[in-house]
């Protein structure tokens, strides 16, 4: 193993101490992170205390902690190894969904690969750009159900990966010639009123509504093969309105921020789904932009399509965010709000529902 922890009765070990020792110290040095402030992250989520001597790291705490802090930095180190970087994202997926375990003779061919589940049962999704992990068990779910499922829903806060997965493995699909193109629509509740005020032709006006799809396609694809993608029709990127009509073959669709579609436009989208295609709807019930008294789409089609045979629905909550812990926090907090209202028989009046 290229890392190990030596025994109590070593020398350099003390009573509640743990050592371990790194053979590469330049891989150490990343492991650490800039001013050690990838140890501080792991001292703070489990209670330890770590110091570095040239390539050892010295671990003190309560044992059970210790061993957990020791399994994590070992999981680190051999994604190293393995010429991956180590950012706060992934050492925070690791705290929070334990350290990945590959075991080589649980599937020497390599078959689960076509569905995105490695050896040891670490997904990852492989793209142009960059390979793509879950960093919660949620979006490990999920990430499987999207594999798995022609239909499937992910439903919850901001910043908690629905989309950027759902494209991740569109692209991971296409690549893989699975679906023949990928298409990705949006619906432009906020420009029904001023589309006609804006400058420029019809794809000018609803462009920036749907920039954070194309920011996710440039995260996974180079930028001029997406441009080019784009100009064959290969990836479509356009408005909920114009789905109606078509029917959508071996294609990975996504339909994001569906909570402000309305319940015809959702049937409309479902209903487009063609052979051999995968469809994801991704929304968050809290931020509905419809006017008042209009029901959403996505809340109906929950509440209709739940418990469907081949329809997958899954369900994240602020612990699953994974942008800045602030937005963890925000989200846990709006949360915490609507039940205290709920519970006193109060309703937010910006719900539009």
């Amino acid at each position: 193993m290229a890392v190990t922890a030596l025994p109590a009765t070593a020398a350099a070990a003390q009573p509640g101490e743990t050592v371990l020792e790194f053979p590469d110290n330049f891989l150490l040095i990343d492991l650490c992170g800039e001013h050690d402030r990838h140890l501080a992250l792991v001292e703070d989520r489990l209670g330890v205390q770590i110091n570095r001597r040239g390539n050892r790291l010295m671990l003190w705490g309560e044992e059970e902690a210790r061993t957990r802090a020791a399994a994590v930095l070992h999981s680190l180190y051999q994604r190293l190894e393995a010429g991956r970087s180590v950012e706060p994202g992934e050492i925070e997926a690791t705290l929070r969904m334990g350290p990945a375990r590959r075991d080589p003779a649980a599937d020497p061919a390599g078959q689960q690969d076509l569905f995105g589940e490695g050896p040891g049962g670490r997904i990852e999704i492989k793209t142009r750009r960059k390979v793509v992990e879950p960093r919660t068990e949620t979006q490990r779910a999920y990430v499987r159900a999207l594999y798995d499922h022609e239909l499937a829903f992910g439903i919850g806060p901001a910043g908690t990966g629905k989309t950027y997965l759902a494209v991740a493995v569109g692209v991971s699909l296409f690549l893989g010639g699975h679906v023949d193109r990928i298409i990705l629509s949006r619906p432009a509740v906020e420009a029904g009123e001023r589309l006609g005020f804006l400058p420029g032709d019809a794809k000018e006006k609803v462009d920036p509504y749907m920039q954070p799809l194309y920011d996710a396609l440039n995260d996974f694809l180079p930028a001029r093969q997406v441009q080019k993608m784009i100009e064959e029709k290969v990836i479509e990127i356009a408005p909920l309105a114009f789905m109606r009509g078509r029917t959508l073959s071996h294609a990975f669709i996504v339909l994001d921020e569906a909570q402000n579609a309305t319940s015809m436009q959702m049937k409309m989208f479902l209903t487009r789904l063609g052979e051999g295609s995968r469809m994801v709807i991704t929304g968050d019930r809290t931020q509905i932009d419809l006017p008042r008294g209009v029901v959403s789409g996505l809340v109906e089609a929950e509440r209709v399509l739940s418990g469907v045979p081949g329809v997958s629905i899954t369900r994240f909550t602020a612990r699953d965010v994974v942008r800045h812990p602030l937005v963890a926090a925000i989200v846990a907090a709006y949360e915490a709000d609507a039940e205290t209202r709920l519970r006193g028989g109060t309703t937010p009046t910006d719900e539009g529902v």
